[in-house]
C-alpha cells in the first residue's frame, strides 16, 4: 500500500500515527516543523467574557500564567484543543468543527463580547461581528523545517500526505519543489479547503476530509491509497 506520512511537529504526530494504529493503518512520521514558547504578557482576565483556543500548542506552551484564565469560560476550535484546555483547567463551553470564524457565532449568541485569543504567532485573521473586541496574545511560535533524505526517498516513490495547516501545506510544496520533487509522485490530503487551497496544484491527487477531524482525514488517506 502507498505509505501514508503526517508532517506534524511533536506531540500531534504521535497521536495522529496512534489513530492510524487504532484504525488498521501504518503512519510514517516525518515532523517538517517543531513548536516553542514566545514570552507573552498576562492581561487582566475580568476585561474578557470568554477566550477562544484555536490550538492545542497555546495550552502545552503557554505556561503557569494560563492558570490566571481559567475563570474564563473557553471556545476551543475542535476536540484535540478542548481536552488540552480542560487538562488545564479550563470549563469548555464550546467545541468547534469549521475553525475559529465559525466559533465566534456561539460568543455573540452568549452576549460575550469582549475576547480573548490565545495563539501562536501564524494565525488565521478573524473576521469579527460588530461590537465585538478580540485582544490577541501569542504564545509560541512553529519553525519549519526542512525535508531530509530519507523523507525525500519516500516521497520520490510515492506517498499520500497528510496535512493540518495551511502553514503547513505552504512549507511543504515550497520544499518539494525546492528538492525537485516531482508533485505527480505525492497525493495529499487535507482537514478543510482552505489547507488545499495553499497546497496548490499539481499533484498525483487532491483531497478534503469530509470533517475537520483526523479520524475522517486517515479515512479519506485510505481511500487515496486504495485509489
Amino acid at each position: 500500500m502507498t505509505p501514508i506520512v503526517t508532517i506534524r511537529p511533536a506531540p500531534g504526530d504521535a497521536a495522529t500515527v496512534a489513530l492510524g494504529r487504532e484504525l488498521g493503518l501504518t503512519i510514517a512520521s516525518f515532523p517538517l516543523f517543531e513548536v516553542g514558547p514566545l514570552k507573552w504578557h498576562l492581561p487582566d482576565p475580568a476585561g474578557f467574557h470568554a477566550v477562544l483556543l484555536g490550538s492545542a500548542n497555546a495550552l502545552r506552551h503557554g505556561g503557569p500564567g494560563l492558570a490566571s484564565l481559567i475563570t474564563l469560560p473557553a471556545l476551543c476550535v475542535g476536540e484535540a484543543t478542548a481536552r488540552a484546555a480542560e487538562q488545564a483547567g479550563f470549563t469548555v463551553t464550546h467545541v468547534g468543527k469549521g475553525g475559529l470564524q465559525s466559533v465566534l457565532a456561539i460568543a455573540t449568541a452568549n452576549g460575550w463580547s469582549r475576547l480573548l485569543r490565545l495563539s501562536g504567532e501564524a494565525h488565521v485573521p478573524l473576521d469579527l461581528p460588530a461590537g465585538t473586541t478580540l485582544d490577541t496574545r501569542t504564545l509560541y511560535r512553529v519553525n519549519a523545517l526542512p525535508i531530509g533524505a530519507a523523507f525525500t526517498e519516500t516521497l520520490r516513490k510515492g506517498a499520500v500526505v497528510l496535512l493540518h495547516s495551511g502553514e503547513a501545506a505552504a512549507h511543504f510544496a515550497n520544499e518539494v519543489d525546492r528538492l525537485n520533487i516531482p508533485r505527480q509522485s505525492i497525493a495529499i490530503t487535507c482537514l478543510a479547503p482552505r489547507i488545499a487551497e495553499r497546497a496548490g496544484g499539481g499533484w498525483r491527487a487532491l483531497s478534503t476530509a469530509s470533517q475537520p477531524d483526523d479520524r475522517a482525514l486517515l479515512a479519506m488517506a485510505l481511500q487515496m491509497c486504495q485509489a
